[in-house]
């Protein structure tokens, strides 16, 4: 088996409203996605999605993807779609770093192995487990009232977890912010204050420390890793780290300094499922416990996201996020994943399990040939 042909197009994906993280640093309206077809000799067909969260977020745009795509077609016709470890080889030795690009070949790749094998993506990932995943939801900076009623919104919708975004240089505003929504959170409910980067070493000790007894955990409070380090040695609070962790070798250090008891892998930013496997299985190893996310994007990513999910232990698998409820356009109607009651389930079918309507998709932008 050999891939004989791909084919990319470009979507942008409206979110139903804007945006807003770090702080209100940050703001989004549309996702620019990309999305991958990668047909074999054997008339197997596989499909990825690589969307970044804008241009601004991360080292990762919507452009990047697919003009890394055409440079890493030289290499990727003619290979074996079915060996991802030598796919992967391929794609960092043909384009170093970029991890970003390499994720929805990755994905579409895994699809075929899926398809030819008969396992699912969860079992081609170490086995699934047969519980849902909690999806978390995303709750944008406002006024405490304001956020209290988002959270209340998808509460209707049966979530019970919420990633809320919260920092800025007004420590006060994200204390109010922090101490009100727990005073409304319920039972059952999972909250994870997420910074995004926004504060700096000095902001995060002093909101941090202010509502320690609350026993809450913040999502990487700080720009990098040795903030974080530094951070850890004078706070108590749980730390989720997230942007920082990027390869194996993050998750290498961040596990050995000790820095986090919680990691968020985004799926698209560390290069695809092959390598996030291996970042789940370190941190599992180190007893520390994991959100999966997408980036960004549609119904696909959500189950290339959910998928690693399901093939983590319940004891170490915190939640996921569906990016698809935040969108105008859904590119695979009735097909995948979705959201119940506030749980993703990943049906037991071969590879991904669906493929997307490429009537939405429109004409693909590269096509790429033996």
């Amino acid at each position: 088996m050999k891939i004989k042909r791909i084919s990319v197009y470009h979507k942008d994906l409206p979110l139903s409203e804007p945006y807003w993280l770090s702080g209100g640093r940050l703001k989004f309206e549309v996702l620019d996605a990309t999305f991958v077809r990668i047909d074999t000799d054997n008339d197997i067909t596989g499909w990825g999605e690589g969307t970044p969260w804008g241009h601004t977020y991360v080292p990762a745009h919507g452009p990047g993807i697919r003009a890394g795509i055409e440079t890493l077609s030289e290499v990727l016709i003619g290979a074996d779609p079915g060996q991802p470890g030598r796919i992967e080889y391929l794609m960092d030795k043909t384009l170093p770093g970029h991890p970003y690009v390499k994720s929805p070949i990755d994905m579409a790749c895994l699809d075929i192995a899926g398809q030819v094998t008969g396992q699912s993506l969860p079992d081609l990932l170490g086995g699934c487990f047969g519980t849902p995943t909690r999806v978390m939801s995303s709750i944008s900076s406002g006024a405490p009232e304001y956020m209290v009623g988002l959270i209340k919104k998808y509460r209707e919708r049966g979530y019970r977890g919420h990633s809320v975004k919260v920092g800025g240089s007004n420590t006060d505003l994200d204390i109010q912010r922090i101490r009100h929504i727990e005073e409304h959170r319920l039972e059952d409910e999972r909250i994870l204050y997420d910074v995004n980067r926004a504060w700096t070493r000095r902001e995060a000790a002093m909101v941090m420390n202010a509502t320690a007894d609350l026993g809450v955990t913040f999502e990487q409070p700080c720009e990098t890793t040795d903030d974080i380090k530094a951070l850890r040695r004078i706070t108590s609070a749980p730390i989720s780290v997230d942007e920082t962790l990027v390869s194996v070798n993050d998750m290498a250090a961040i596990a050995h300094e000790g820095m986090a008891e919680v990691a968020n892998i985004k799926i698209n930013r560390v290069g695809g499922l092959t390598k996030a496997r291996r970042i789940r299985d370190l941190a599992i190893a180190h007893g520390i416990q994991i959100y999966v996310m997408a980036t960004g994007g549609s119904a696909m990513a959500d189950a290339e996201a959910a998928a690693l999910a399901q093939s983590t232990p319940e004891e170490f698998r915190l939640g996921c996020w569906a990016c698809q409820d935040m969108l105008t356009v859904d590119i695979a109607p009735g097909r995948g994943p979705r959201s119940e009651n506030g749980d993703l389930f990943v049906p037991d079918q071969p590879g991904l399990g669906f493929a997307p309507d490429e009537s939405m998709l429109g004409e693909p932008v590269a096509v790429f040939v033996e």
